[in-house]
Parts: C-alpha cells; sequence; structure tokens
C-alpha cells in the first residue's frame, strides 16, 4: 500500500470515539479509509454506528501530519504497517469482533498455525522451565509461538521457541519505538529476526495498564489456542484466558501445587474447564484439528541431532551429547552430579548448583530428552537407572 492511501488508514484510527469497530463498520460501508474521509457529514451519520457525532469528528479531523510523521517513523524504523487489508495480516485474528483496522510490524506476519503461551510476571523456576520446554516442542513441530514479550513467563516462551528453531510472536502494549520491559531488547531483536513484534498502538504510546487487556486480545486472537501455565488469582493472564474464551479458542492450564499462590488462578481455570497440560501433545491433539490438520506438521531442525542408540543403552544420545561439550551439553554435564537417587525439586538444584534459573530449566529439558533423567509429580526430578 502507498504511504498516500496508508496515511488515511492512521488519520481514520486516530479519530476519538470511531475505534476498531467503527473503523471496521465504516470500511464495509464505503470501501476505504478515503472515501471515509470524502464522504458528507449525511452519509457518515446514517451509517450503522456512527451517528451525527462521530461523523463531525470525522469531518473535522486535522491531525494530517501525526499521520505523515508515523509513516515517516515507521519508514526510518524498518516497521510495516499491516492493514487488515493485507494477505499478511493474521487471518485468525479477522475473526474476532474488535480486531485491530492495521498491525504495526517489526519482522515478517505469514499464514501459520500459532498458539499463545502467557503467564505470570513473577514466575516460578518451574513455571519458566515447563513453558520453555512446551514452546521448544511447539516449535519444533513448526508451531508459531505468541506471547507478550514480559517478564517471566512471557520471555521464556519466546525463548523457548528461539532454541526449537521456530517462529514466535510477541504483542506489545506499547509503541515499537520503545521495548517493554527494556531488559528485553536482546530478545525483542532476536524475536524480530525469527518473527514479529506487533502491536496496534502508535509510536510515542508508553507501556499504560489499560493497554494490556487490549494487547491480550490481540495475543489470543492470533491463535489457535492459549496456556496459562501460571497465574495468580488476579493475573493478567487470567483476561487473556477469559478473552480467548469468547473469541472460540481453546483453553489450557498447567497444574500446580495447590499450596503456590502462582497456580491458584491455573488450577480455578482447570476446575473451570480449561484443558490440564500435561505435555505438548495435549496442545497438538485440540488444535490440529481446528487448522484442519489431522497429523503433526512435519518437524523443523530438531533442538540436537539425535544419535545412534545401541539397544539397552537408553540415553546414549544425551550422553554423548554432553561428551561432546556443546553448550548446552557443558550446562547439563554440570547439573547431572546433582541429581541422583533422591528426588529433588528445581529450586534446590538451582541453590545446590549455583547456576541461574534458566541455565537449570535448560540442563534438565536436555537431560529429560535423554532419558537420563526422568520428571516425577510435584515437580521433582530423579535420575532414571541405567
Amino acid at each position: 500500500m502507498n504511504e498516500e492511501s496508508l496515511k488515511y488508514w492512521i488519520a481514520l484510527k486516530a479519530v476519538e470515539e470511531v475505534g476498531c469497530v467503527g473503523f471496521r463498520t465504516l470500511l464495509a460501508a464505503l470501501g476505504s479509509p478515503e472515501a471515509v474521509f470524502r464522504a458528507s457529514a449525511a452519509t457518515l451519520k446514517v451509517i450503522p454506528g456512527i451517528g451525527p457525532k462521530t461523523a463531525e469528528r470525522i469531518r473535522s479531523f486535522s491531525g494530517w501530519k501525526m499521520a505523515e510523521r508515523e509513516i515517516e517513523q515507521a519508514g526510518k524504523l524498518g516497521i510495516a504497517v499491516v492493514t487488515c487489508q493485507d494477505p499478511s495480516y493474521p487471518k485468525n485474528l479477522l475473526n474476532i469482533y474488535d480486531y485491530p483496522p492495521f498491525l504495526y510490524v517489526r519482522g515478517s506476519l505469514r499464514e501459520e498455525i500459532a498458539v499463545a503461551i502467557v503467564g505470570s510476571r513473577l514466575a516460578s523456576a518451574y513455571g519458566k522451565y515447563i513453558t520453555e520446554k512446551l514452546a521448544r516442542e511447539l516449535a519444533m513441530q513448526g508451531i508459531t509461538v505468541v506471547s507478550g514479550l514480559a517478564r517471566g513467563i512471557d520471555s521464556a516462551a519466546h525463548r523457548g521457541a528461539l532454541a526449537g528453531k521456530g517462529r514466535t510472536v510477541a504483542v506489545l502494549g506499547c509503541g515499537l519505538d520503545s521495548v517493554y520491559p527494556p531488559e528485553n531488547e536482546t530478545l525483542a531483536a532476536e524475536i524480530a529476526g525469527h518473527g514479529a513484534i506487533v502491536t496496534e498502538f502508535p509510536f510515542g504510546t508508553p507501556p499504560n495498564a489499560p493497554n494490556f487487556p487490549a494487547r491480550n486480545r490481540i495475543i489470543s486472537g492470533i491463535s489457535l489456542g492459549v496456556v496459562v501455565v501460571e497465574a495468580g488469582e488476579k493475573s493478567g493472564s487470567l483476561i487473556t484466558a477469559r478473552i480467548a474464551a469468547e473469541q472460540g479458542r481453546s483453553v489450557f492450564a498447567v497444574p500446580g501445587a495447590i499450596e503456590s499462590a502462582g497456580s491458584k488462578g491455573t488450577n480455578r481455570l482447570i476446575k473451570q474447564g480449561a484443558k490440564l497440560i500435561e505435555g505438548v501433545e495435549d496442545i497438538i491433539e485440540e488444535i490440529l484439528p481446528q487448522a484442519g490438520l489431522s497429523r503433526t506438521p512435519p518437524e523443523q531442525q530438531p533442538l540436537f541431532t539425535p544419535l545412534e542408540e545401541k539397544p539397552g543403552e537408553p540415553g546414549a544420545a544425551a550422553a554423548a551429547l554432553l561428551k561432546k561439550g556443546a553448550a548446552s551439553g557443558d550446562t547439563a554435564r554440570k547439573l547431572l552430579p546433582f541429581i541422583a537417587g533422591e528426588p529433588v525439586d528445581v529450586d534446590t538444584l538451582i541453590a545446590a548448583s549455583g547456576m541461574s534459573a534458566h541455565e537449570v530449566q535448560s540442563g534438565l529439558l536436555i537431560l529429560e530428552l535423554g532419558g537420563i533423567i526422568r520428571q516425577l509429580p510435584g515437580k521433582l526430578f530423579i535420575r532414571k537407572e541405567q
């Protein structure tokens, strides 16, 4: 779309009281934003839901310089403005009632099967671990992981998808000229190179609290299902889950300890009918029929190249990986001495090993995938008998 046409899109979205639903109504009635601005007040006010007040605001709009600055800023930052008429606009998003008329996009959008993973900003070590594992395994199946780039579970979801060599989409509650939280700038750059960062908010919009429920409808709208990993009783992730259910999306929840404050929300979702998640297959078997598929998509490049195992030697591939001294192998090898015949939890492993939560989670994943350790109920890990 040329800059002259795009100017009208940005201008119409900026008209007070038009909103996303009003924009859609006007577009359906008159064909284009430019035609809306050229229409008479008499024509506009008889369009259902518009009325004389909104018609007058459209006719008297004077913020054309602002619209031109938005386009100029987008060009300078390498950001695309993707309208709802563009082929790359997410098809699932068009099915929600109040879809954004356009999105600011850093990176690339494409037609894809997507699943959202959200949860607490104050995530536990286990919550981050299971999030990265689920996201990684979804990515390895060719499924795009969508989240909100927030601290905690959201960040772990994006990292897991990137580790699985897959695509991930981050939806922000602010303008794309800034990253929130600021410590995620490096992660945001990686996401833009392997997916997209998107928002409906214009440049200069700060990450104010009212923006996040609006952002959450896009997270769930893009996706076929929403997985909630950890959430307190008043978590914003529960809003995302509610919106997802209203949009007709599947809602999944990872169960947690009944005494954990961070599990109150997820356990309540399960009681209310969310599907309990024990592994990535629980997600895949639910969403693939929605996408018109009956089998798992072809796997992308695996996390590590499996090595030939000899009969009777479970875990040989992972053991060989550890001996090779790869970065992930080094982490797992350092962690292994702290896991023996007695079950141990993630927090204890972090304290005993002196490693970061992220390192412990990565090491556990390598060891579990390789068949060297296994996970027990209650988020405990034990070494398998060899």
